[in-house]
């Protein structure tokens, strides 16, 4: 579970399923390719070991939420008596708002390592079971649409 841990965004965004730390992670380069346009990075800025691990994707080491939750000395916002603050109301991706509205009071209800494992479960294919991706609108495997955030 430690080692997990680093992937528990304090945001709520779990990392296990973000496309950067995906493509990281299995080293995908076609997959790597894609990822530049969609977040405004270069080629080179497509790693990530996890929002509180050493290596962070780029954005997220400079993240408000990220260092707010670090000033007060919590895990994260589903610790803090302010959510929804001001830095969730600005989140600058609509998914990601999404699914922090929809991921903070499932992590305060479940605890981390619970949460972890729903994040896990509800990012495959409801047709064919394949691993997917926040923010995916279709299955890479059976091309089928889906809509798990």
């Amino acid at each position: 579970m430690e080692n997990k841990k680093k992937l528990a965004a304090p945001c709520g965004l779990y990392c296990g399923v973000c496309a950067i730390y995906i493509a990281h992670k299995e080293n995908n380069l076609k997959f790597k390719e894609r990822l530049p346009k969609v977040y405004g990075v270069s080629l080179e800025d497509i790693h990530c070991e996890g929002c509180l691990s050493d290596d962070p994707f780029k954005y997220c080491q400079v993240c408000p939420i990220r260092s707010c939750t670090r000033e007060k000395g919590i895990e994260g916002c589903q610790q803090c008596n302010d959510f929804p603050c001001k830095y969730i109301e600005d989140f600058p991706i609509p998914v990601g708002k999404k699914v922090i509205f929809r991921s903070i009071p499932a992590w305060r209800a479940l605890g981390t390592e619970r949460w972890m494992e729903e994040e896990e479960k509800r990012y495959h294919c409801p047709h064919c079971d394949y691993k997917l991706f926040r923010g995916v609108k279709k299955c890479r495997s059976c091309q089928q649409p889906v809509d798990v955030d």
